[in-house]
């Protein structure tokens, strides 16, 4: 039976037209994280599950700026096709866009009918799949923070913050938030399913933090990933830009993504629990905090995947720009709450808001489970204050340093796949090779009088 004929696709595509949607969106993510998707209308959807979805490979190889960059596998191969396929059990109705649903899509080669090597979704279900051959079972729950941007036309940028006012930090409401910006997100999200379970306004003026509740790591990924594109998209609803950039602004902080992570057993218990052992860790809480801390200047090339992302690092950002760990502890890397029991777990703070949630989810628990296999032990915790140098490794400062770090971290890249390094390698590095070569308006502030 083709999946044209499947009762299942029936089922849905009846459900839906009762329901008075008429067009699903199927969705998925490039190598940034940008959700790139295809408008089906309802009375084509069977087609679209039996065929697929026909969109050029060299989507995951297409920078912002519309550019081709030479990934092997694109150009060099004359642009092939990827087939997305609907993936009907993520279907959920857009509260904010009458008669459409919205739905993910699977990505594979159209020849060989194996996953497509640079899908994110597809990497992390891969480093999964180790995980579940070592009993462990990762539960996530995502922290991203944004900066939400009003037009300003003739402006240098086009776009200033939203809000003007400081000391908001950690509240909600009209103080932070005139236009109740916040509360319109939280409801709409809510209502289209992904988990949200609260948010409040961040430190600087116009930035905002949202919450999501912890799942499995697929989930997880898919509701962070589905939350940022949602997020963008209602802001440009009310004519506004919201930014997941790690540093957008000069005279502001950065904004951050953060990652609760824990594992279960085959059971749910959580194996990061052990009340007998040195601060309530089990051993195999204790080994994947020095896997993360291990694979820390690799994982960075996918936790900061920008040039902008290391900008948001250096003293007093409150960002972790070193390698270190520590009890509840917020100037640390990796972060462990006091919560025991069935909530422990490790806060990675490493990611910056900019990263694509399918592949910081998928290096960090590659990492974490490198950690469990080598059995090793972490340092001691850090005590105090932290940002001294003396005390901790500098985790890479650029982009580049970090491309070089996942590059020589063959343990890392043995899980994550070399086709996948290679492409994320060769996108990556062409990003910087342009920014390298490009004359920013500081450059000419700085040189064009004197010099």
């Amino acid at each position: 039976m083709s999946p044209s004929d499947s009762p299942s696709v029936r089922r849905h595509q009846e459900r839906l037209a009762a329901e008075g949607i008429d067009v699903v969106r199927v969705t998925y993510p490039d190598l940034i994280g940008t959700e790139r998707a295809r408008d089906v209308l309802l009375e084509h959807l069977p087609s679209a599950c039996d065929h697929g979805l026909a969109f050029c490979r060299a989507v995951y190889h297409t920078s912002p700026q519309g550019d081709v960059v030479p990934v092997t596998g694109g150009l060099d191969a004359g642009l092939p096709d990827i087939c997305v396929t609907p993936d009907l059990d993520t279907l959920v109705p857009l509260p904010w866009e009458p008669g459409v649903a919205s739905c993910l899509g699977d990505v594979t080669d159209p020849v060989t009918k194996a996953p497509a090597p640079e899908s994110p979704r597809d990497l992390l279900r891969t480093v999964l799949a180790r995980c579940e051959e070592h009993g462990l079972h990762p539960v996530i729950g995502p922290e991203l923070e944004y900066f939400l941007c009003e037009a300003v036309p003739g402006s240098p940028r086009g776009w200033r913050r939203y809000g003007g006012a400081r000391g908001v930090v950690y509240t909600a409401g009209l103080r932070g938030d005139d236009d109740n910006h916040l509360l319109r997100v939280l409801r709409l999200l809510r209502d289209a399913g992904l988990g949200i379970s609260g948010g409040n306004h961040e430190f600087d003026g116009g930035q905002f933090e949202v919450n999501l509740t912890h799942s499995d790591a697929l989930s997880a990924a898919d509701r962070a990933f589905r939350f940022k594109a949602a997020v963008k998209e209602l802001a440009r609803k009310e004519g506004r830009l919201a930014t997941f950039m790690a540093k957008p602004f000069n005279d502001a902080g950065g904004s951050g993504f953060h990652l609760h992570l824990s594992c279960e057993d085959e059971n749910g218990r959580n194996v990061f629990d052990d009340p007998s052992a040195p601060h309530g860790l089990s051993a195999t809480a204790r080994h994947a905090v020095a896997g993360v801390l291990a694979h820390a200047p690799a994982l960075a090339a996918l936790a900061n995947p920008t040039v902008n992302s290391y900008k948001r690092f250096g003293p007093d950002t409150l960002a972790p720009w070193l390698i270190d760990w520590g009890l509840d502890n917020r100037s640390a890397m990796v972060r462990i709450p006091p919560e025991r029991g069935s909530g422990s777990r490790l806060e990675l703070r490493l990611g910056d808001a900019g990263a694509n949630p399918y592949l910081l989810i998928a290096g960090t628990v590659a990492a974490a489970l490198l950690g469990v296999l080598a059995g090793e032990e972490p340092p001691a915790p850090l005590e105090g204050y932290g940002y001294d140098t003396a005390r901790s490794a500098v985790l890479p400062t650029t982009l580049s340093a970090a491309l070089d770090a996942l590059e020589a971290d063959t343990a890392l890249t043995g899980v994550l796949g070399k086709d996948f390094t290679a492409s994320y390698l060769a996108y990556k590095r062409n990003e910087v090779e342009r920014f390298e070569r490009y004359v920013t308006d500081w450059e000419f502030t700085e040189y064009a009088h004197h010099i």
